[in-house]
């Protein structure tokens, strides 16, 4: 997947190169996610995000203009997301749940929501979608507005 990873720190740098093991096209820069850096996400199908980003309506909607389809968080908190307009957008949200917080934990989770997804799965515990999702002849489709 093409994925861009706004608000990096440098000590989260090392654990999610290793984490991806180039298995996707992963852009890691250091900026939050505002719409001053939106442009980073062009082409991208996946922002990863943290919590001190916050993505309102008008930033998801811009964000679903240029294509971007899902949202990871690096977080367990989806409170910096408006996940209402999220689903009324067709935008799938995961996050971050499990109980590993260490920087290579949250890479790891990360890097697992992007093959999931990547494998036309679902993300499971780290699903933070207002709508289930389901199988359609083998592969996951998600319910949300196009």
């Amino acid at each position: 997947m093409k994925a861009v990873a706004y608000n990096i720190k440098e000590y989260e740098k090392e654990s999610l190169a290793v984490a991806n093991g180039k298995a996707h096209d992963l852009t890691l820069i250091s900026n939050p996610l505002n719409s001053n850096t939106i442009h980073y996400a062009y082409g991208k199908e996946v922002v990863v995000v943290s919590e001190d980003d916050l993505l309102d309506g008008k930033l998801l909607e811009e964000l679903r203009h240029i294509g971007v389809q899902k949202i990871v968080t690096r977080s367990i908190a989806t409170d910096h997301i408006d996940l209402s307009r999220a689903y009324d957008l067709g935008i799938q949200i995961a996050n971050t749940p499990y109980a590993d917080r260490t920087p290579k934990g949250i890479a790891e989770q990360t890097i697992r929501n992007l093959n999931l997804w990547g494998d036309g799965k679902c993300v499971g515990g780290a699903c933070c979608c207002a709508k289930e999702c389901e199988i359609v002849n083998g592969k996951l489709r998600y319910d949300g507005a196009k």
